[in-house]
């Protein structure tokens, strides 16, 4: 894990070794990351409940609609402005991530305010999950036995709750299937190879499920 200033190529802080070629590149769409990250529908009810709990409040006290309206529009604006910036947040956190998929290792470069950078070496992948929510999934994977990430340095592209073996996800994928297969191929050559045989299940491609 590393912070990176130059990118020779978007997503890698160096150029790929010999031998070593990019599959697929992919990043999470910001409407999703305001979905599942910043729980932005969430948000929004609560703050619609608040704004006509104290609108009620008002008319019960005996108060006009038109005065009920102005005396709840605080709840209302600090309502918008909340959204607003959950919505700028998830557009920046999505903007700077970028997921990226070698031959030898899955890369993931991420951070507003910090970048950073997080290398995966594919024979320390043991499964993968998906789960599909609309036009968008993520893609959960659990690392060998002994690996460890810290959970707040992976914060958001890591799964919730699960904090002692964390768990890095790749958020907000348009065709979290097709990744997944991509993966799942791409972990089983790495497995057949020499220097891999010995340290790495083969029946990774088997692991890969919807959940």
């Amino acid at each position: 894990m590393n912070e990176y200033e130059y990118e020779p190529i978007r997503g890698l802080p160096e150029q790929l070794p010999e031998g070593e070629y990019i599959v697929w590149q992919g990043e999470p769409e910001w409407q999703a990351m305001a979905r599942r990250v910043f729980h932005l529908r969430g948000v929004a009810v609560y703050f619609l409940l608040l704004t006509g709990w104290y609108l009620w409040t008002r008319l019960q006290a005996g108060a006009s609609l038109p005065e009920a309206l102005a005396a709840s529009s605080w709840a209302f604006a600090l309502g918008l402005s909340a959204l607003a910036i959950l919505v700028v947040m998830a557009w920046l956190f999505a903007r700077s991530t970028i997921y990226t998929l070698t031959n030898k290792r899955l890369v993931l470069r991420f951070g507003v305010a910090i970048p950073m950078m997080i290398n995966l070496p594919l024979e320390r992948l043991e499964a993968a999950d998906i789960a599909r929510y609309g036009a968008y999934g993520d893609i959960c994977l659990t690392l060998a036995a002994g690996d460890r990430i810290s959970y707040m340095a992976l914060w958001p592209h890591a799964r919730p709750w699960h904090y002692a073996q964390v768990k890095p996800m790749l958020r907000g994928l348009p065709n979290p299937e097709v990744t997944a297969a991509l993966l799942a191929d791409v972990v089983g050559v790495a497995a057949r190879a020499p220097e891999a045989v010995e340290e790495h299940s083969p029946g990774f491609a088997g692991a890969v499920s919807a959940t």
